[in-house]
């Protein structure tokens, strides 16, 4: 079985007020160190993989040469399926012309665009300094580069948004014609900006963010987006192949600053001084229905123990032949239903 590779590129030209991802502040110089720090890690290790996804941070902040670098390091000393799905997450405040055609000439085929919203109001109170036009030509500057496998993020749940502002950004997303969604609910996370800012910011009411949430749902179905996880959503045969990795527990192998791994049977990551931490072992039967049940396809019963009929009767599961799975109206309360079945 082929595994996933993930490089964890940690540079960010300033820090969104409502992230809690590992990220520092991009120089050319040290981007440069940590691009050789990665490679010389990355030789340590042997394999096949069929899926490769450059995180962060932001990893279109650096020179594309230096992503070009880590894939023919990748492709030297590990054995790369010719084949694999090769994803870059891309903020599109940079202009990315350049960038995507060089991007296509190393094998990435696949680019996830950090838009968050349609809306420039809602886009700038998240910190992000890039509006709608420009995600609009990062996505037609992928395309011109022969790129078509195309990923959206949308938040949920933000400053300012309504659903009626929701529309907006669908309608826009039509207008994109591209193959993947990620919509996700804003959490403010401890650290944060947004923490600290939390009694102020002008944030919709909770019952509001589960109606987005619903909205989000049925407006991508109508759309042609098929959702096959909690937050994901694609055209058919677009799903993410990298990501799915995570949740059907097969191995994957995460090279950087924070970065985490399954490989081997075991769990390790790397702190943010780049030192491998043990984990524990991994694929134990907990984690197998936590992170199955995040799927649509859901997971065999045989996995569960413990009575999950009430769910059933709650309209919080469905139960098809030998599977059970979340509804969509069981997403929402996905924790509390996934914790009293562990």
């Amino acid at each position: 079985m082929s595994n996933g590779l993930y490089f964890h590129i940690p540079f960010c030209r300033s820090k969104c007020p409502y992230c809690d991802f590992y990220s520092v502040k991009y120089e050319k110089e040290l981007a440069e160190k940590y691009t050789d720090r990665l490679i010389d890690e990355m030789k340590k290790y042997s394999g096949s993989f069929d899926t490769v996804y450059f995180g962060g941070g932001t990893p279109s902040i650096l020179e594309p040469e230096l992503i070009g670098k880590i894939l023919s390091a990748s492709r030297e000393h590990l054995d790369i399926d010719r084949n694999a799905e090769i994803t870059i997450e891309c903020n599109p405040s940079k202009n990315l012309e350049g960038d995507f055609e060089k991007y296509a000439d190393y094998g990435i085929n696949r680019v996830s665009i950090g838009m968050q919203s349609a809306r420039n109001k809602e886009r700038f109170a998240l910190g992000r300094s890039a509006g709608q036009a420009q995600v609009a030509k990062a996505v037609a500057d992928a395309k011109k580069a022969g790129i078509t496998n195309i990923s959206l993020d949308i938040m949920l749940g933000t400053p300012y948004q309504t659903l009626d502002s929701l529309d907006e950004t669908f309608e826009f997303t039509d207008k994109m014609n591209v193959t993947h969604i990620s919509a996700y609910m804003l959490k403010i996370e401890e650290g944060t900006k947004f923490f600290e800012m939390k009694d102020r910011l002008a944030l919709p009411d909770e019952d509001t963010v589960c109606e987005m949430y619903l909205k989000t749902v049925q407006s991508l179905k109508s759309l042609g987006f098929n959702q096959y996880e909690i937050s994901n959503f694609s055209k058919p045969g677009f799903e993410s192949r990298h990501n799915l990795k995570y949740w059907l527990l097969e191995e994957y192998l995460g090279i950087g600053a924070s970065a985490h791994s399954f490989w081997q049977g075991k769990r390790f990551f790397y702190d943010s001084d780049f030192n491998p931490v043990s984990d524990g072992d991994g694929g134990s039967n907990e984690e197998r229905i936590m992170l199955g049940l995040r799927l649509n396809r859901g997971i065999s019963k045989d996995l569960v123990k413990k009575d999950y009929s009430p769910f059933v009767k709650m309209g919080l599961l469905w139960e098809a032949d030998n599977n059970i799975g979340l509804t969509v109206k069981g997403m929402l309360l996905s924790n509390t239903v996934i914790g009293a079945l562990i």
